[in-house]
């Protein structure tokens, strides 16, 4: 039996069923997405995908893996790729999240290439390989920072929203001050966004930064300080 040509299988038969053609134009609308939508919400996506991936358990990283990059470079509807990022982060593979899935996240991000894919991969899947293995992640991080490719850029300044006190305070400089000058709203968004939250910790060191840097757009500082002034 090969489990990954039976799950992906599974997983396409079973959204186009659960699909709502009413909701599939309007979703697609609201994402500007190329790909069409079968119209399946998340709450429903989730109630699928548990008994998918308990139907279907993957029986090594390689499967894992190959599963991941079917469902998505083959993906005729944006679901598809929904359902690779939630494969990605499931419990039951939480044993191989390491530094040698970082290629396959990249993929992710780069043709993904829209906040609702890379948001989730950036904060949910490299933030964490960050905090684990920071002398492999760290150094690929700083030149994503500076990469022509600005949803490479998003996730090095968003990647440590989760991090806490555990932040690596100088990639966050890093990566902000990168990006400073760049007009895209998703790169503006984010470093306001990953100030406000190092605020929650640190408000006075976020007060100093924007203080330091009046480069900084009116979006990014408004969405840095909305809990630390007013």
């Amino acid at each position: 039996m090969d489990t990954v040509a039976d799950f992906v299988r599974t997983v396409r038969t079973g959204l186009a069923s659960a699909g709502d053609p009413v909701k599939a134009p309007e979703m697609r609308r609201y994402m500007k997405s190329e790909l069409p939508f079968h119209g399946v919400p998340k709450p429903a996506r989730a109630r699928l995908t548990r008994r998918w991936f308990a139907d279907f358990p993957l029986p090594d990283k390689e499967s894992f893996v190959s599963a991941v990059r079917e469902l998505w470079r083959e993906a005729g509807f944006r679901e598809e790729r929904y359902v690779a990022i939630d494969l990605t982060g499931h419990r039951l593979y939480q044993r191989w999240q390491d530094s040698s899935l970082l290629p396959l996240y990249e993929e992710l991000i780069v043709t993904g290439a829209w906040w609702d894919y890379v948001d989730e991969v950036a904060v949910r899947r490299v933030g964490p390989l960050l905090r684990a293995e920071p002398e492999i992640l760290l150094p690929q991080l700083r030149r994503w920072a500076v990469d022509e490719d600005h949803w490479r850029r998003r996730t090095a300044i968003i990647c440590q929203l989760g991090a806490k006190q555990d932040i690596d305070i100088g990639l966050l400089a890093f990566a902000i001050e990168a990006s400073i000058g760049e007009r895209d709203f998703f790169l503006r968004k984010g470093i306001g966004w990953a100030l406000r939250q190092h605020a929650r910790i640190d408000p006075a060191w976020v007060l100093r930064f924007v203080d330091e840097h009046p480069g900084l757009s009116p979006l990014s500082v408004r969405e840095a300080l909305k809990h630390v002034k007013g």
